[in-house]
């Protein structure tokens, strides 16, 4: 299998394929729509784990004016061409920034601070979620919202072994070319509430040989989120919020 690299690592197909991955996830229809619904009128948003913008410049065209911050400086470059296409009135709602969701500090605060795709998961429960709360908390208005949309610990838990054979996605790609994807390896250790799986992506031509691959690893942790916010002053605001059966959206409510 070669060498694994971690997901969205610089020069890994995960990045290069993310808005195509993400396109085709029917589990994620919807999040844009609950995520406008919970901000609110004329307020500003911040999106931790902005990736290449699907959010951040949807809810743009929405009329919200949108800080998307991101840790990978490739996935950024990725949402800077997507919003270089966007009419100069969405552009002019945008602000895209590099940093690191637990310990970013841009002094001044939003409406709604969103966390999206499972962003907070892949991250160690703990120190590392403790600070990314703090850091919601830090940038909400007294009664904003802060929505997490996380993993369900469940489905984590049962997931069957992997068919190393056969591919989870087969999907063509234009002018006689294929990417696929293939789970090679699939872990979970309970205690920690890791699920770790290493996928490969393969891409093919047209004669079916194979051009690149790419085996990287993808790792999601999981646990009761709502102490950890409650630490941060971020108040659970309603039941979790079912996103396409594998996820749910968490929504606090930050405290006068």
């Amino acid at each position: 299998m070669g060498k694994v690299t971690p997901y969205y690592a610089p020069g890994s197909l995960s990045a290069v394929f993310y808005d195509r991955i993400t396109n085709a996830d029917g589990k994620l229809l919807g999040d844009e729509d609950l995520y406008a619904d919970l901000a609110p009128t004329g307020g500003d948003v911040l999106e931790l784990g902005a990736g290449t913008g699907r959010l951040t410049i949807g809810l743009a065209r929405r009329g919200f004016a949108v800080c998307g911050v991101d840790i990978s400086p490739v996935m950024l470059a990725q949402a800077e061409a997507h919003l270089a296409r966007e009419a100069p009135e969405v552009r002019g709602r945008v602000e895209l920034r590099q940093g690191d969701m637990t310990a970013l500090n841009l002094k001044r605060t939003f409406g709604l601070v969103i966390c999206p795709f499972f962003t907070l998961a892949h991250v160690p429960t703990g120190a590392a979620w403790r600070n990314t709360f703090a850091v919601a908390a830090r940038h909400l208005s007294d009664g904003g919202l802060a929505a997490f949309h996380l993993p369900k610990l469940a489905l984590m838990q049962g997931l069957e072994p992997p068919d190393p054979r056969r591919p989870v996605l087969d999907q063509h790609l234009g002018e006689g070319r294929a990417l696929l994807l293939f789970v090679k390896e699939r872990s979970f250790k309970p205690g920690v509430n890791r699920l770790e799986q290493v996928i490969e992506y393969v891409l093919a031509d047209e004669t079916g040989r194979i051009a690149h691959r790419s085996a990287e690893r993808l790792t999601y942790y999981m646990t009761d989120p709502a102490p950890l916010a409650a630490a941060a002053g971020l108040v659970l605001d309603r039941p979790p919020i079912d996103l396409g059966g594998v996820g749910d959206i968490y929504v606090f409510r930050k405290g006068p």
